[in-house]
């Protein structure tokens, strides 16, 4: 997997409209979920209690917080493009994102993304992304939706 590095609004703009990449395979443990648990302070059942999962969950297993998920989206976009010359990045929008199936412990996502548009907003690059969690051996994906970052660059 080769990572695109981008430099500049500029060089930003001439990716839009294109498939960016598709970043490695994360696997989601058990610890991960836990702690995503301690920190947001949703301690539901289906999320850490394995035993009690194996057999009222529909699934089999604990699960993946769907908010855990959408957390890791700035760490698997930096593995398909390294954003440089940055004197910061936000997170600014979340226009859509539609949960299409649960991922469960021990899973495998990684993230497709396409860059649909750039608008430069004085300066600063404003990013629409459509993006895909994928779930490693499975047709539907985690979810889909479009997300915004803002990039302030240095020149």
């Amino acid at each position: 997997m080769s990572q695109l590095i981008i430099r500049s609004l500029a060089e930003l703009t001439q990716h839009e409209g294109t498939e960016m990449g598709v970043s490695a395979y994360h696997t989601i443990t058990q610890e991960q979920i836990s702690k995503f648990a301690d920190a947001t302070l949703d301690h539901q059942w289906i999320h850490l209690d394995a035993e009690r999962a194996k057999t009222e969950s529909p699934f089999g297993s604990t699960i993946a917080h769907g908010y855990l998920t959408v957390s890791l989206l700035p760490y698997l976009w930096t593995q398909i493009v390294s954003i440089e010359n940055l004197k910061m990045q936000v997170n600014y929008e979340i226009e859509s994102l539609r949960f299409n199936q649960a991922v469960a412990v021990n899973s495998e996502v990684r993230l497709r993304a396409k860059l649909l548009s750039v608008k430069d907003l004085r300066g600063i690059a404003k990013a629409r992304l459509e993006v895909t969690l994928e779930i490693k051996d499975s047709k539907k994906p985690a979810y889909t939706g479009i997300i915004t970052f803002l990039y302030h660059f240095n020149s």
